[in-house]
């Protein structure tokens, strides 16, 4: 039985190999790299990332980074492309095919059919003599010194320096493209990276759902506004709807204790000026940290006539329980 010292030297001596692997990929930086991103980014359809057994695992998982980046692409099982599934190629294709070997005889049809189709391939061969990478119309070269399994059979090292050259492709083309944060957020409408890319748009409240009052309302109605709004302010305007202030419930309170008749004023009398205003498009995230730097629990935002669009409470944030 190996002792704990033997089994952490086993997983240290893995960890170094697989890490020496990926650190090689840099010095082989180069033209076909950047080929490679220019056939794809050159791509106007989908990139068919073509693979078997534990390459086709890294397919999928560069296939998923790729179209969250950018750049649509679909996992092709190489086996299952020659029973029907190489249908999904279509004229304006490109491939990218991953083998350790190169000379996979799944792969190396789908090659021959991409070609027969006029598809531009890209490869990740491991032998960068192989059919594959020689016949590709750009070969990134993934090769290895040595698998990390102590058998120097199971694919370790192989599969770890394959997927980083994928994202590596993947973030080359996300910035070729001019991806940017707004897109990201589009194709990430769930789950929690899409909570955290939500803009002040999406949660603010909007028509009915702002309080709103004019100058000119007693102060009577404008507790009933607040009340019947719910958030604990309300946006105050002038007679041609622009926004002019806001008043609070901390503004009601200083209010009771300088005025002998608050009920007699109006809102102009009570409203603070220069209201804080954000963009609704913003970032949710960013609104949070504006309230809480300012101490206040809503921003109000406005059109291009400063009249009041949306109004955004901390309580819309917290509901998203994105923090």
């Amino acid at each position: 039985m190996p002792t704990a010292n033997s089994t952490l030297q086993t997983a240290a001596r893995v960890l170094t190999a697989e890490a020496d692997g990926v650190r090689a990929l840099v010095g082989r930086l180069g033209e076909s790299f950047i080929k490679a991103v220019d056939v794809l980014a050159a791509c106007s359809g989908k990139v068919a990332v073509a693979g078997m057994g534990k390459s086709g695992l890294v397919c999928k998982k560069i296939a998923a980074t790729l179209s969250s980046t950018g750049s649509p692409a679909i996992f092709l099982h190489a086996a299952e492309a020659l029973h029907g599934d190489i249908g999904l190629l279509a004229g304006n294709d490109a491939v990218l095919a991953i083998s350790k070997s190169g000379e996979t005889a799944e792969i190396i049809q789908v090659l021959n059919y991409a070609k027969r189709l006029g598809l531009p391939v890209v490869a990740f061969a491991g032998n960068p003599q192989s059919t594959l990478a020689r016949h590709a119309d750009v070969n990134i070269d993934v090769s290895v010194a040595e698998e990390a399994c102590p058998l120097g059979l199971a694919p370790t090292t192989s599969t770890v320096v394959a997927m980083a050259m994928g994202d590596a492709l993947a973030m080359a083309l996300m910035e070729c493209k001019g991806f940017r944060i707004e897109d990201y957020a589009s194709v990430h409408p769930a789950g929690a990276i899409g909570k955290k890319l939500l803009r002040v748009g999406d949660l603010m409240r909007r028509g009915d759902a702002i309080p709103r009052v004019v100058e000119a309302t007693s102060m009577v109605e404008v507790i009933y506004e607040m009340s019947r709004k719910g958030i604990g302010m309300t946006t105050v305007t002038d007679e041609a709807g622009r926004l002019t202030g806001i008043i609070s419930d901390g503004d009601l309170r200083r209010l009771l204790q300088r005025s002998p008749n608050p009920l007699a004023l109006v809102a102009g009398d009570c409203m603070t000026r220069h209201p804080k205003t954000i963009e609704p498009e913003e970032l949710a995230t960013a609104a949070l940290a504006r309230m809480e730097e300012l101490r206040i629990t809503s921003l109000v935002t406005v059109d291009r006539d400063q009249s009041p669009m949306g109004v955004i409470h901390i309580h819309d944030l917290w509901r998203t329980q994105m923090f």
